[in-house]
């Protein structure tokens, strides 16, 4: 990569590989990433590495989203191209072989939509990995074995012949660049020292570190043939050796001063955009609405079959139903929602990228971005037909893991796409908890990498049991710090359909996790109006009741974000309760506490607030909004007032699987929350 040995040096001796006044917590010299431009035969070349973490292999995914993004912005994804960017992996042989996200990156390698044109995957074979012989480390004879499942060629070389390695690399570059598929070379070599080139590993492999103390390294092997063919003499040999220590020492003394005065930070594809200032500045609003014609236009786009397309019976009456909400301008849905933000954000240049394992259908079979002739199965995207923008959506591999990191991998790549990865239950990125810790929370911070990526995750707690109730909110707070990420769990479609263009006209980035519905899709209370979507209206961090007791008479608050909330306001309308409020908390980090503030300082009759969720008490939002609420009634001049908790009790199992204890439960908590009176109502309810 070109780095230059000082600044190598001045990283091991403690220094910062970015200016002083840039910020954020650093890394391990080892994980850093760096760029530079190299001049080949005359072509010059961009090379690129990718700030890695120590979780072996987890940079795979993100390599290959990063290529495939560029590859698109360069019109470079066509049968017999992937000519002009090349991924290359670099494994360890434990590692390769023992992570089984190699094989979710191997599987990309022929599916539509995820295919980079082949990579290069160059293992470093030192026959050990960390302290585990390789008889204790996998089943196959080769690490390289779990290549063959995708028919890829494999070139195993021996590390002490250079020219054989040499070699092998330019086959594997000829072959990739003829056949567009993986190809692996497998270098059979050793580490000197051990695990870390510190270590002892005596303590582990005493026999066959007795034989490498006794074998000469590489650059004695191959000057030894060298000299044997008659190539180079001893005074070469020995003048090259010292040529190369001088320079070593020589930028050694140079470390000591060194400065670095450039952050790779906002270059190329990414310039305008920035950093915001502080978390203050990235609370602010940005218009977001969308001129009448554009939304009329789209409504076309949206409901209009072409002729000979014979679409599913169903389908035509969802997209009569969907006509009709353009007609009156009353009732759109969430699936309309979100496709007038991706149609409006197409309309104004940016790509909008959609991928997850249903995302064409949708889990729920509520978005049909994809329409299929049921005879011939010829596709048609309404939204591809959007000028000037480029919008794909695609059916994952069944991948939680690989296909996270390759989407973030591709928005690292591209700031002008809206990049989004929608798990098909919200508890299922379970399977993705390393790219999310790894990168999504922490890259920003740890390698100066912004990324815009939106996670859309299924929430809600509608007795379908615990592996398909909670998407973990309570872990994507705890992750929230320093204005890193964004999470929202949004009650209407034009709120959702702001957040998404928000994502995208702002001048910065950060990734974003929705807490998107399933039962919400088509309730009759979220809909939206045409209104919504056009004039001044943006996104807002929490919505007040819109049926609520007027702001002097109100004696309860009750706070709620999510689905819980539609169950509050329909038991609290029932009841005929005319002194409580319930308000929505829709963006949950950054809080909206100033905002929170300006709602509580109107209800000069409030004597008790509520924080009312469906999830367990230890999971949810509980633990994490308590403080910022606490804060918001001091701001509001209610100070000695706390928030109290209406929800469930804290359980092992986010939720339970059986209906009518489901039931119970949620009545019982929206009881709670709103008291007396409601219980009193429910109960009568039931008798009659």
């Amino acid at each position: 990569m070109a780095k230059g040995f000082r600044v190598i040096f001045h990283e091991f001796s403690g220094g910062t590989a970015n200016p002083e006044d840039v910020g954020g917590s650093g890394d391990v010299k080892y994980h850093l990433g760096t760029s530079t431009d190299r001049e080949f035969d005359g072509i010059n070349v961009h090379m690129s590495l990718v700030p890695n973490p120590s979780h072996l292999e987890t940079v795979d995914p993100i390599v290959l989203g990063k290529v495939r993004a560029q590859q698109v912005f360069r019109d470079d994804i066509g049968p017999g191209q992937h000519k002009q960017v090349l991924p290359v992996l670099i494994h360890g042989d434990a590692a390769f072989a023992g992570q089984g996200i190699v094989w979710e990156c191997f599987g990309f390698s022929g599916v539509r939509g995820y295919n980079t044109g082949g990579c290069i995957h160059f293992v470093v074979n030192n026959q050990i990995g960390f302290t585990t012989s390789p008889q204790f480390a996998r089943s196959s004879p080769y690490p390289s074995d779990v290549a063959k499942g995708v028919q890829a060629p494999i070139l195993h070389v021996n590390g002490d012949d250079p020219e054989a390695v040499t070699f092998a690399c330019k086959l594997a570059i000829e072959y990739r660049q003829t056949f567009h598929r993986d190809i692996v070379i497998d270098m059979w070599c050793y580490r000197r020292f051990g695990h870390n080139e510190g270590d002892e590993p005596s303590f582990t492999q005493p026999q066959m570190y007795a034989q490498i103390k006794q074998h000469p390294p590489v650059s004695e092997v191959y000057a030894a043939r060298l000299r044997e063919e008659g190539v180079v003499d001893d005074a070469f040999i020995q003048a090259t050796a010292d040529g190369f220590v001088a320079l070593l020492e020589e930028e050694f003394e140079a470390a000591k001063t060194y400065k670095s005065n450039h952050a790779d930070w906002f270059a190329g594809r990414w310039s305008g955009l920035h950093q915001p200032a502080d978390i203050e500045t990235a609370r602010k609003n940005v218009e977001s609405a969308i001129s009448p014609k554009l939304f009329e236009s789209l409504g076309r786009t949206l409901t209009t079959v072409p002729q000979d397309l014979n679409v599913h019976r169903t389908l035509r009456r969802i997209l009569d139903a969907k006509a009709e909400m353009f007609r009156t301008g009353e009732g759109f849905d969430w699936a309309t929602g979100e496709a007038l933000a991706f149609g409006s954000l197409l309309s104004e240049g940016y790509g909008v990228r959609l991928s997850g394992q249903d995302s064409g259908r949708g889990t729920f079979s509520q978005r049909h971005a994809v329409w299929l002739d049921q005879e011939t199965e010829r596709k048609y995207i309404p939204l591809s037909t959007v000028p000037h923008g480029h919008f794909e959506v695609y059916d994952s591999p069944l991948s939680e893991y690989g296909v996270l990191g390759f989407e973030y991998g591709y928005a690292m790549a591209d700031p002008k796409s809206l990049v989004l990865w929608e798990a098909q239950f919200g508890d299922f990125a379970n399977g993705a908890q390393i790219i999310v810790d790894q990168y999504i929370a922490a890259a920003e911070a740890k390698w100066l990498r912004a990324n815009g990526l939106v996670l859309l995750l299924p929430h809600g707690y509608e007795g379908q049991g615990p592996e398909h109730s909670s998407a973990r909110l309570e872990r994507y707070l705890q992750l929230c710090a320093e204005g890193n990420i964004q999470v929202a769990n949004c009650t209407t479609p034009a709120n959702y359909f702001h957040i998404l263009r928000r994502q995208m006209l702002r001048p910065f980035r950060k990734p974003l996790i929705l807490m998107t519905p399933k039962s919400l899709l088509r309730h009759k209370l979220a809909v939206s109006k045409a209104e919504d979507f056009m004039g001044d209206r943006h996104f807002q961090r929490i919505l007040s009741d819109p049926n609520g007791s007027a702001d002097a008479q109100t004696r309860k608050l009750v706070l709620c974000t999510g689905k819980v909330a539609y169950d509050l306001l329909e038991a609290r309308d029932a009841a005929g309760d005319k002194h409580t409020q319930i308000v929505r908390v829709e963006q949950l980090y950054p809080f909206p506490t100033e905002a929170l503030s300006v709602r509580l300082k109107r209800l000069p009759a409030l004597e008790e607030v509520v924080w009312c969720q469906e999830e367990p008490r230890n999971n949810g939002a509980w633990f994490f909004v308590e403080p910022f609420i606490e804060q918001a009634l001091s701001d509001a001049g209610k100070g000695p007032m706390r928030a109290r908790y209406a929800g469930r009790k804290p359980a092992a199992s986010p939720a339970t699987g059986l209906a009518r204890r489901h039931a119970a439960e949620q009545g019982a908590l929206v009881a709670d929350a709103l008291g007396h009176s409601v219980r009193t109502e429910i109960r009568r309810q039931k008798k009659a």
